[in-house]
């Protein structure tokens, strides 16, 4: 009698809504005469652009006395919300900036920054700024926990190319 209790009070103690958040960023190949690759923010937020978590930030940790941090403010929105309150580097947050193509990134709900993300509604953001170029930002709606597999994406127009975000249970 006593085994036939603990499985259902196991599984009522696993989460009952788990999740996976799969981010892709493309970098476009641009035509100009000075190429720098694209500091990059991407973070959550609420409707109201209270910002909820940091997802990655991608610049250059390889410049001396860490001048590559200098440069972050350039991505405005995020320096604003999140980043001058950082000490960077953040492990597993921060990275080195990124060649031309599309870059996956995999979040699990079971673990930070998802772990903890209460249900409702959000947004992806992401923000990219390169030296001698511009400044792109973009968001994508999407609500959370999701019940089936769900996906939408966001067109840049110079700094970034398509942004694709897909929910799955």
């Amino acid at each position: 009698m006593r085994k036939a209790l603990l499985l259902p009070l196991a599984l009522l103690a696993a989460p009952a809504l788990a999740g996976e958040l799969e981010v892709g960023v493309q970098i476009p190949r641009l035509n100009v005469a000075e190429y720098h690759r694209p500091y990059v923010a991407i973070w959550l937020e609420r409707p109201d652009q209270q910002h909820v978590a940091d997802l990655a930030v991608w610049y250059d940790l390889k410049l001396k006395d860490d001048e590559g941090e200098k440069w972050l403010k350039d991505l405005r929105q995020w320096w604003r919300r999140s980043g001058r309150q950082l000490d960077m580097p953040v492990d597993g947050l921060s990275g080195a900036t990124r060649a031309v193509g599309t870059h996956q990134l995999k979040f699990d709900s079971t673990r930070p920054p998802l772990a903890g993300l209460e249900p409702g509604d959000y947004r992806l953001v992401v923000e990219a700024a390169r030296e001698v170029g511009g400044r792109e930002l973009l968001r994508v709606p999407f609500s959370w926990p999701v019940d089936g597999p769900q996906s939408a994406q966001a067109q840049g127009e110079t700094e970034l190319g398509t942004v694709t975000l897909t929910l799955t249970p």
